[in-house]
């Protein structure tokens, strides 16, 4: 098993570094880690973007952009946290600010990621030359 080190900040403001341990990181935790509010309206998007190839297929490029367009936003949400709570601790180890970092780009790599299903959903809906 995997053994990661986080901070935990109390009501006090004291930040306690405590140890937990890891299995491997299945698709939910990443859902999670990447801001369930953000990951839910990019899957949203994404259900809109089916829907969109099968009724109205004039809007899949823009729904693909919708959703590249929350997940970066979403990543910038997590990434001023992470700066905010990085100040309040004070001295941090290299090794959880690429933590915090790579947690940071989940949700703007499945943002990219329905933006590329939407490309592909596109060129095949063009019409042939």
């Amino acid at each position: 098993m995997k053994e990661e080190i986080y901070y935990v900040v109390d009501s006090l403001g004291v930040s306690q570094p405590e140890v937990i341990e890891k299995a491997s990181e299945p698709i939910t935790n990443l859902f999670v880690e990447g801001g369930l509010a953000g990951m839910i309206a990019i899957t949203v998007l994404l259900i809109c973007l089916f829907l969109a190839a099968w009724k109205a297929p004039k809007w899949v490029k823009e729904i693909g952009l919708g959703a590249l367009a929350v997940g970066i936003f979403w990543s910038l949400r997590g990434l001023s946290q992470m700066l905010g709570v990085l100040q309040m601790i004070g001295d941090v180890s290299p090794a959880v600010i690429c933590g915090g970092l790579k947690v940071t780009l989940i949700s703007t790599s499945y943002g990219l990621i329905v933006y590329f299903i939407s490309l592909i959903i596109r060129v095949i809906q063009k019409p042939r030359i």
